[in-house]
């Protein structure tokens, strides 16, 4: 049987790589599901003036209502799996579960973007691709809108404008 680990942050994308999981199921392939949600660490300031307790549900809470699409398609589908709540980088903890649970494969979500777009920014999934010797594998998921096939990112296009302004000035 297949370990899989599906990080979830409760995106239209991840959803899609749960479908994935789902048909993958479905043409009969024994799959151990560990569906996973990161939720940011708080401050320092925030950290001094709360409790662990009163963060941790917190932050419980928050992975319950980002996993909550995932399990419901799981659980319509009939298919078993297992969740994890970490709080800390998403990278970090998507590539270090994988290494704990001893994953076989990572299923990932992903928006739809451009070369330009992927080429300039630095994606969770990007990152893990690059930090983990689990296979990930990767799922489309909506089509990009136009605006964004098309787009320069917002902080290139800034960039690129400050670049001008400097230029223009020297």
């Amino acid at each position: 049987m297949l370990k899989v680990l599906v990080p979830s942050d409760g995106s239209a994308s991840s959803q899609c790589a749960v479908r994935h999981v789902i048909s993958e199921c479905s043409k009969h392939r024994k799959l151990d599901i560990h569906l996973l949600n990161v939720q940011p660490p708080f401050s320092k300031f925030i950290s001094d003036h709360s409790s662990d307790e009163g963060r941790m549900e917190f932050h419980q809470e928050q992975a319950r209502q980002a996993l909550a699409p995932a399990r419901q398609l799981l659980d319509s589908a009939g298919i078993a799996y297992t969740v994890h709540c970490e709080v800390g980088d998403r990278v970090d903890c998507i590539v270090e579960t994988a290494r704990r649970l001893q994953c076989d494969a990572i299923v990932m979500g992903t928006a739809r973007k451009s070369s330009l777009v992927r080429l300039v920014e630095n994606s969770v999934t990007n990152q893990v691709l690059e930090r983990t010797s689990v296979p990930v594998e990767v799922i489309a998921g909506e089509a990009a809108s136009r605006l964004e096939r098309v787009g320069i990112p917002a902080g290139v296009g800034t960039g690129a404008g400050l670049l001008a302004l400097w230029m223009a000035a020297n």
